[in-house]
């Protein structure tokens, strides 16, 4: 579960976004005078703008090298020279006949704003507030000392200050957010750890349910059904495997994906052949037909939960349906698997399942949905009953690959 940055890296990425962000503005903003100066140039050839134009390639270079190593060097290289090439560039617009840019406020702000937007190389609060203002007081101060030097009137301009302000306000906002976001972030990484602590639990219990559902009640129904008080030898080992089983923890174990397909099971040596095998051994007699090869497609945890999911499906057709046959039919997909469990007996409503009833529910239902599949059942009373279990499948083999021969029988 995805929760953003760690703390530790949060800061680190924030610093470097915004000193993007200010970088990206400060180019916008060189480039943007650069335009006006040109154009002006164009629509007044009468008047000398070209010093104008240079000043603002000294600015362009020392940019790009403070963005480039966040070395502080370049940083206060940027600002005075910043402020020599503002100076230059004010004074050779008001020293046209008449004064370029007097009229233009904004366009007259872009460098200051170039200047501001210095504070991005430094990654503390306080020290980025001070180098935005030392960078407002030097645009401010070499915008002033242009205009006076060439005699025109001076007047205050609020766009840099609404610039700074902006930027201020960016930087304390940013800076307060992320101390919140470091005292929530442990509670949510504590929730998140929480939530699938619950989600395990969950698993644990449908799969414990499901265990012992097939394992314990279909053994008693076995024992019951028992003639002379003496189990079937095979029977007899069956039930003293799934003894093993209980009574240890390996049924805890995900069972480990596959890493060659080649290593895939034959139909004779999946799940499922056992279950159905298992089955006719409590003397039920299944009738297969259908792709049975294409049980190899299964991940090793979706193959058994279907061969546990069908096993289930069938006890539940020799205890319920009041017959002693059963037919399977699997059929393979390009995304999945499905096998459909038929029998004509006497069907059910599933609607009407007592809540202690858990074959359906957890046994099939539930342990399919486990591994992302679908169980369908279409049941009338007195019609028999059709369940369709699909399971996802890995991709379909490719055409050059060896087929095995099938024996479902």
């Amino acid at each position: 579960m995805s929760l953003g940055l760690p703390s530790h890296l949060t800061r680190r990425t924030v610093n470097r976004s915004f000193g993007r962000a200010l970088n990206a503005v400060a180019y916008t903003c060189l480039f943007a005078a650069l335009v006006v100066t040109v154009a002006f140039q164009l629509f007044l050839p009468s008047t000398v703008l070209w010093p104008a134009m240079v000043a603002i390639a000294p600015m362009l270079v020392l940019l790009y090298l403070s963005a480039r190593t966040r070395d502080t060097r370049y940083s206060i290289a940027y600002l005075v020279v910043g402020a020599a090439c503002t100076y230059w560039f004010v004074v050779t617009c008001y020293s046209q006949d008449p004064p370029i840019l007097e009229s233009d406020a904004f366009s007259l702000a872009l460098p200051m704003i170039a200047l501001i937007m210095v504070g991005g190389s430094s990654p503390h609060i306080v020290a980025r507030l001070a180098w935005c203002t030392a960078g407002f007081l030097v645009a401010e101060l070499s915008v002033t000392a242009g205009i006076v030097m060439t005699g025109q009137r001076w007047e205050f301009e609020p766009t840099a200050l609404f610039a700074y302000l902006v930027t201020s306000v960016i930087f304390i906002v940013g800076s307060l957010s992320r101390r919140s976001s470091r005292r929530t972030q442990p509670m949510l990484h504590r929730a998140a750890r929480d939530d699938q602590l619950a989600a395990m639990r969950q698993r644990m219990e449908v799969k414990a349910a499901s265990l012992l559902h097939d394992t314990v009640l279909s053994h008693l129904a076995a024992i019951t059904g028992s003639v002379g008080g003496t189990l079937d030898p095979l029977l007899r080992t069956q039930v003293e495997r799934d003894l093993t089983i209980l009574i240890g923890e390996e049924w805890l174990t995900e069972p480990e994906p596959e890493t060659d397909p080649r290593m895939r099971q034959r139909w004779e040596q999946s799940p499922l052949f056992v279950a159905i095998a298992e089955s006719r051994l409590l003397g039920l007699e299944v009738e297969c037909t259908g792709d049975f090869e294409a049980v190899s497609r299964l991940p090793v945890q979706a193959s058994l939960s279907l061969a546990l999911a069908v096993k289930q499906c069938l006890v539940n057709v020799l205890r319920h349906s009041g017959l002693t046959r059963a037919e399977i039919a699997v059929f393979d997909s390009e995304s999945d698997v499905s096998v459909m469990v038929i029998d004509a007996g006497l069907g059910f409503s599933e609607a009407e399942i007592a809540p202690d009833r858990l074959g359906i529910r957890q046994s099939v239902r539930q342990r399919i949905e486990q591994v992302g599949g679908v169980v369908q059942i279409w049941s009338t009373p007195g019609r028999g009953t059709s369940i369709m279990i699909r399971v996802p499948a890995n991709p379909l083999s490719s055409p050059c690959e060896p087929s095995s021969e099938v024996d479902a029988s």
